[in-house]
């Protein structure tokens, strides 16, 4: 779909690869509608760019019931928000566990229920979930995180084919490990293996390229990457043996874990 001109909802706005995925829809020319849940930085970006700002708290899903209607002329949507939803399960509570599932997975589906009629009935219209290498290989320290991409993966190919002869693209994009935002420069945390990361840029260009050639899936990341990923989905006894077992792997996980342990 032409993203030119089109009204584009983007959650996840705030954070790295979201900022750059609103200037690069920006710079393509797309109406935008941002949304996240910092109210200050979000209207601060929305000034920049010349876009609509809708302050909204995914976990609560009347609130993003209202961030969908105030954005019901939506022609494409863009769900990156997420949160990182790391470390062992055993230390989460119940709500934590409600709230990395409703974020991560149940808003992404939600706005796509309350959005996709009326692109449907249009015609035209895109989905674009931005997900992660971790819906398809699991690794450790990370249940939680996988569950939601490994759903959101079914989920997005699964719709894809319903709304086949609506006229509406559903698209899945998944990045690797992510250098210069997310969890690596938040955190400080070294890449686990001295694997090579992609750009915030790389990964706003894969979305932009999915949502305009109609592409069900794209894995963003270096070739060593991606086949490993894909022997870990068939084969994922064989990839547990040959997972990363050095120290300092072990070492960058945990540094990675409590770091984001206050975002739960």
């Amino acid at each position: 779909m032409r993203i030119s001109g089109a009204t584009v909802l983007l959650t996840g706005a705030t954070g790295g690869i979201g900022r750059t995925l609103a200037r690069q829809l920006h710079a393509q020319g797309a109406r935008l509608i941002l949304t996240g849940r910092r109210d200050e930085e979000l209207r601060a970006l929305a000034r920049q760019l010349g876009a609509r700002a809708v302050t909204a708290d995914l976990s609560d899903p009347d609130e993003t019931r209202l961030l969908a209607a105030e954005s019901a002329d939506a022609q494409i949507l863009i769900a990156n928000a997420a949160l990182p939803a790391s470390g062992d399960l055993l230390d989460y509570t119940p709500a934590q566990i409600d709230r990395a599932l409703t974020v991560n997975l149940g808003a992404p589906i939600l706005l796509a229920r309350l959005l996709a009629p009326s692109m449907a009935e249009a015609g035209r219209g895109h989905l674009c979930f931005v997900g992660s290498l971790s819906g398809k290989a699991a690794t450790p320290a990370s249940s939680l995180y996988t569950a939601t991409k490994f759903g959101l993966r079914g989920f997005a190919h699964s719709l894809r084919q319903d709304l086949r002869g609506a006229g509406v693209g559903v698209s899945l994009v998944q990045p690797g490990f992510v250098g210069g935002a997310g969890m690596f420069a938040d955190t400080g945390a070294p890449v686990p293996g001295g694997r090579r990361t992609v750009s915030p840029a790389e990964v706003a260009d894969a979305v932009l390229t999915a949502i305009d050639r109609d592409r069900a899936e794209t894995n963003i990341a270096p070739m060593p990457l991606r086949l490993r990923c894909a022997i870990a989905n068939q084969f994922p006894g064989l990839a547990e043996k040959l997972g990363p077992a050095d120290e300092g792997s072990r070492d960058a996980a945990r540094q990675i874990v409590e770091a984001q342990r206050a975002l739960r």
